[in-house]
């Protein structure tokens, strides 16, 4: 147990403006709408 311990201990911390982005509800949903139009766009192209 302690090598997984020592992983999450260096494990690289987000950086501000990561954090800043996973709190701001309009980019998350930007990114809501964005991930959607890919999977129509794929479903209708078929390429799945």
């Amino acid at each position: 147990m302690d090598n997984v311990t020592a992983d999450i201990q260096n494990a690289p911390l987000p950086t501000a403006q990561t954090l800043r982005r996973r709190n701001h509800v309009a980019y998350q949903a930007w990114r809501f709408v964005a991930l959607n139009v890919r999977f129509v766009t794929m479903i209708f192209k078929g390429d799945h």
